[in-house]
């Protein structure tokens, strides 16, 4: 039985899994993810409130944009979730989005981490979080994984699906093995970053606002606010609101070395300035998004890069195709194509 590790629990390995256990049921594949965080979602995340866990926040993804580029060609996926109630369509009020003629806009009653969570169990795969990767080695027709705590491990196949930079960092033969041409190519990838906050609430409390999200054009630090319960229609007297803040990108990069403990403070300041009389929340979660979304992709988008054929090691995400779901969604596409080839 062939072992396979992808690495990265966000919404393209994820997809990869599911994708692979669909497309090759006749092969006995072992499909193992493991993933540094201690959850799944990658930028699709969902936070919960330490005092009730049914109080959640999307603290990266806010909605999914089908645009009419995609509207056929990925139908089947969004019919799918649909079917499933992991996506519902927006409805809710926000403010200042600008939309895109014959463009549909979802939300995600159960947060935005359902997504990868559906495909997560679709794939069957075995997930291991705090599982964070270092170093490849090359030990014949196996690779030779290790992580930062426990033992290295041998897979027949190695999936990257992380942020390019940290493709990159990665220590061992992978080293030498990506060629100076592909070297450059993953070089030239670019992202944004930015804070976001995730602001919990006991049940009964009432923000007071017209909308359920709303863009912001006039504040140095804040570009986004949504009252998330609101956004996703969830209203409930059992768990009590969340608010989430995404800071502008300008912010976010002249504070990116800077403790949380020391931006969070002034973000909830500006957020004070624009929401006044915001009640005080029982709990705040601050994320530091390094790799917000890729402002520039690998040149041509080709949705993968295959580093290294027998044994096989493939790396992919939205840093190969373009930020948004139906990136990650073409990138998996292509990630398995490349396998299914070269299996």
């Amino acid at each position: 039985m062939a072992r396979v590790l992808i690495v990265g629990a966000g919404p393209t390995g994820s997809l990869c899994a599911a994708l692979l256990r669909r497309e090759l049921p006749q092969l006995p594949l072992r499909i193992v993810l493991w993933d540094k965080a201690r959850g799944a979602g990658g930028r699709m995340t969902t936070s919960r409130s330490p005092h009730n866990p049914r109080c959640t926040a999307d603290l990266g993804a806010q909605y999914i944009t089908l645009r009419p580029a995609y509207a056929e060609k990925h139908q089947s996926f969004y019919e799918e979730l649909l079917a499933h109630g992991v996506l519902k369509p927006l409805t809710a009020p926000v403010e200042g989005m600008v939309v895109e003629e014959g463009s549909h806009n979802f939300v995600t009653p159960q947060g935005i981490s359902s997504i990868v969570k559906h495909y997560l169990i679709e794939s069957g795969a075995d997930v291991l979080y705090e599982h964070h990767v270092t170093q490849i080695y090359l030990r014949g027709r196996k690779w030779e994984v290790c992580k930062k705590t426990g033992s290295p491990e041998q897979f027949d196949i190695v999936v990257l699906t992380i942020p390019v930079p940290q493709i990159l960092q990665l220590q061992g033969d992978i080293v030498n093995i990506i060629k100076e041409s592909q070297k450059q190519q993953l070089e030239s990838v670019s992202y944004s970053s930015r804070y976001a906050l995730g602001l919990f609430y006991e049940a009964g409390t009432w923000i007071d606002v017209p909308w359920a999200a709303q863009y912001i054009t006039n504040n140095p630090c804040i570009r986004f606010i949504s009252i998330d319960n609101k956004k996703r229609n969830i209203e409930s007297s059992e768990f009590g609101p969340s608010v989430v803040v995404h800071t502008s990108v300008p912010f976010g990069t002249a504070h990116l070395e800077w403790d949380k403990e020391k931006v969070q403070p002034i973000i909830l300041d500006h957020l004070e300035n624009i929401m006044l009389g915001l009640p005080k929340p029982t709990s705040i979660k601050c994320q530091k998004w390094r790799y917000s979304q890729v402002t520039k992709a690998i040149p041509s988008c080709p949705g993968q890069m295959t580093l290294h054929i027998k044994p096989l090691l493939v790396c992919g995400g939205d840093g190969f195709t373009h930020s948004n779901f139906d990136g990650c969604i073409d990138s998996a596409i292509c990630i398995v194509e490349a396998l299914k080839t070269n299996l």
